[in-house]
């Protein structure tokens, strides 16, 4: 194995709730894996998820209920597997954490290269969210961390464009997440006047514009529709948005569900019409693509890098703000539902032609070898 490509990824933690980075990252391994890298993953948390490579636990300290990493822990270890012949990368997932830290000084002192993937934490919506604790982190140690990096990773040309926004030069890799493809299972069938669905899944967070989307549905006014939100809550921010739910007028009815697990997301797809994520910042936004991939049109915002949604014909690509999102729902419910059932059929072909894991594997791997000076420079690197 001494002349394997060995790449160690490391992200503070995984797990079911935390949304789309714990499922991309996983599959991002196990991918890379089916492509003869040998990979690792050092974590403090791997909750109820099993990336199909080998996990190291790194030891950790519990904040607000979530574990992070210890960094001095992280480095030990990171150096530790990182030694040795051969070719090696890490690939450090998120930002401003001492953690992120502790990943670029200890690749340092072993001259291993590395990547670092933002995952959004670059956009004008998450700077500025508890923006003074990243101003201080800033200046600090993530400025210079991310000067110094072999190359960031952007999950879209919207991100990539973030990261030149905030002032950071270094080389650019655009490779997407990859998107998982559903079993086969038939569509839920409604009857002519039976109740229609339009799903929301995601973490219940402010930066996912749940506020419009509940004053949209207020004003949008969809007899024999319901809107279902799912998903798990993040600082409390259910209950505002369930206060202002039984503040509507009544009309057609807002469903609230907790969390769906990895086994029960296909299902709960299936079972809507219309999928809407009112987003107000998005690096990539994999529920798009797994709704998608489930065969169902999609709402979203600008904020979000679908614009394939416009230029395939599988949904809306709108403006953030009540009235757009109020506009765009009418417009998917005043559609019959063989127009809906043959958008989301272009959706799914969307989706198997250009966001199969093999294939965006297969592009990070070029990204990793041209790091580790086994292969050219990569197409998908942007400089400048």
């Amino acid at each position: 194995m001494s002349g394997a490509l060995r790449v160690v990824h490391t992200i503070a933690r995984i797990a079911e709730a935390d949304g789309g980075p714990s499922r991309t990252v996983t599959a991002l391994c196990a991918a890379l894996a089916r492509e003869g890298v040998a990979v690792e993953l050092l974590t403090a948390a791997a909750d109820r998820v099993d990336p199909g490579v080998p996990v190291r636990r790194v030891e950790g300290v519990v904040r607000g209920g979530r574990a992070y990493p210890r960094s001095r822990s992280l480095a030990r270890l990171l150096e530790e597997r990182l030694g040795g012949p051969g070719p090696r990368a890490v690939h450090d997932h998120g930002i401003w954490l001492p953690s992120n830290h502790a990943v670029a000084r200890a690749a340092g002192r072993v001259g291993a290269p590395r990547i670092v993937s933002p995952r959004g934490m670059l956009s004008e919506w998450s700077l500025a969210h508890r923006g003074w604790k990243k101003r201080v982190a800033w200046r600090a140690f993530q400025r210079r961390d991310l000067e110094t990096v072999g190359a960031v990773h952007a999950t879209s040309d919207l991100e990539a464009d973030e990261i030149r926004a905030a002032g950071i030069a270094a080389p650019v890799a655009v490779v997407p997440n990859g998107v998982e493809l559903p079993p086969a299972r038939p569509r839920r069938r409604v009857e002519p006047r039976g109740t229609r669905r339009f799903l929301f899944l995601s973490r219940i967070h402010p930066k996912k514009g749940l506020v419009n989307l509940v004053e949209a549905w207020g004003a949008a006014r969809l007899e024999g529709w319901e809107l279902v939100i799912a998903g798990p809550d993040e600082g409390g921010h259910r209950a505002e948005i369930e206060r202002r739910a039984r503040a509507l007028p009544p009309g057609p009815p807002v469903r609230f569900r907790g969390p769906i697990l990895d086994g029960e997301k296909w299902d709960a797809y299936g079972d809507a019409d219309v999928f809407v994520l009112p987003t107000l910042s998005e690096n990539f936004g994999v529920v798009v693509g797994e709704a998608l991939a489930s065969g169902v049109p999609v709402i979203t915002t600008r904020a979000a890098p679908w614009s394939a949604l416009v230029e395939r014909g599988c949904g809306w690509w709108i403006e953030a703000g009540v009235e757009p999102l109020a506009a765009a729902l009418r417009e998917a419910a005043a559609l019959g539902d063989g127009e809906r059932e043959a958008m989301g059929s272009q959706g799914r072909r969307l989706i198997e032609e250009r966001f199969g894991w093999p294939a965006v594997a297969r592009r990070m791997l070029s990204v990793y070898r041209w790091l580790a000076d086994r292969g050219p420079e990569p197409e998908c690197l942007r400089r400048g």
